[in-house]
């Protein structure tokens, strides 16, 4: 499994060529079974509309000050590894993941008095719907500017009432290995698991997301429900998730299990400790040419901070 270096991502990769540059001549000149093919990856106005989420309220959390990164950047860009390890295969092999047709379920089991099994109208309404714009950096040095849509992580855990021998908070993703990758071609371990600190699942800025750009999730992005976590490298924002388990101890993660040299559990972003391969210092924002200077905490410090008092960041990464 190579990852690329973030000083070797051409501006090339990060910005995909427009398909439709007048729509009407496309259409008269292209057989239906290729149209119908464009819309599950590029859907007109009338498909996406059918996705808008509705009375999506402004989050008093979110970032301001930031250019929200184009909505095809950001969704036509992504790790996904269950369906590919290139930055474009995601959006396309990703269209096999039908949420609704699988009968999608979230169990939140473990160390709580109530333990839940949601569906997807379950989940939905766990808290009203908000949106709020998050920066997203990769630890391959790259970042997008994302209006997510959804409610705080802690709202749904707070539903189960975790014991106090809960002290972590283990995920885990949706696998089928009939429409996914195996962990042979996609070099790690699937179903792919992420966990939390108990107070850093908690947090307010932990965030539910089903939804970006005022949409529901697509595939490629996590649906039907995925965790943000602004202030920490972008895999430890779990997608596709159908388990929540509390546990009194530190669970396993994917991408520790894989490389525990290169991939801490905390995986905090920060500036100051760069990857093995790589510096963490700068970064390039999808959609601009010159890179900019890394944020501690990937500039939310001041809300989270406080959570990591008295520890060695160089040690804990």
């Amino acid at each position: 499994m190579i990852i690329r270096q973030g000083g070797d991502l051409r501006y090339s990769d990060i910005t995909p060529k427009k398909l439709y540059l007048n729509r009407r001549s496309f259409l008269a000149g292209v057989p239906a079974a290729v149209i119908a093919g464009r819309e599950l990856l590029y859907p007109s106005g009338t498909a996406r509309a059918e996705n808008r989420i509705p009375n999506l309220a402004k989050g008093a959390l979110s970032t301001t000050g930031e250019t929200v990164t184009p909505q095809q950047d950001a969704t036509h860009y992504n790790n996904f590894y269950e369906f590919g390890t290139g930055k474009d295969q995601p959006a396309n092999l990703a269209q096999k993941l039908r949420p609704a047709e699988a009968e999608w379920v979230l169990s939140i089991e473990g160390e709580v008095e109530k333990p839940a099994k949601l569906y997807l109208d379950d989940i939905m309404k766990v808290a009203p719907i908000e949106e709020r714009i998050y920066r997203h950096r990769c630890v391959e040095a790259w970042s997008i500017v994302v209006p997510w849509a959804g409610y705080p992580l802690n709202a749904l855990l707070k539903r189960v009432t975790p014991t106090p021998k809960a002290k972590y908070v283990a995920f885990q993703s949706y696998y089928d290995r009939r429409i996914m990758w195996s962990s042979g071609e996609a070099g790690i371990e699937f179903p792919y698991v992420e966990g939390l600190r108990l107070d850093e699942a908690m947090h307010p800025l932990a965030f539910v997301s089903v939804g970006m750009y005022g949409e529901t999730l697509p595939p490629q992005d996590g649906a039907p429900v995925r965790i943000t976590l602004p202030w920490k490298y972008g895999f430890k924002s779990i997608k596709s998730i159908v388990k929540i388990k509390f546990v009194a101890k530190e669970p396993p993660t994917t991408w520790n299990l894989s490389n525990s040299g290169e991939y801490g559990f905390y995986s905090n972003v920060n500036p100051k400790v760069d990857h093995p391969r790589w510096s963490q210092a700068t970064e390039r924002r999808l959609g601009e040419f010159r890179r900019r200077p890394t944020l501690m905490f990937n500039g939310y410090g001041d809300q989270v901070a406080s959570l990591y008092n008295g520890m060695d960041l160089r040690k804990f990464y």
